[in-house]
């Protein structure tokens, strides 16, 4: 009888352990996930700041070609 309940209880432990094998397996693909999500994700974040150069770069080529025909509308006497 005695055996038979150490018997019952290393089943539970083996279980046990075996669930919680699981878990680790899990957390750590989990945990490897996120990384790649971080790395993705900072990816996105340099992109945009480049995206946002450019974009102000462009705006700044807009104002130079403005000022341009502005001077040349005041040069041929087109402005008012």
């Amino acid at each position: 009888m005695a055996e038979d309940v150490n018997n019952l209880e290393l089943d539970h432990l083996r279980a046990i352990r075996a669930d919680l094998r699981g878990m680790r397996d899990t957390m750590q693909e989990q945990g490897q996930r996120l990384t790649r999500m971080e790395i993705g994700l900072a990816g996105l974040r340099r992109d945009q700041g480049a995206d946002a150069g450019g974009v102000a770069e462009m705006g700044l080529r807009i104002d130079r070609l403005v000022e341009q025909v502005r001077r040349i509308e005041h040069r041929l006497d087109l402005a008012d």
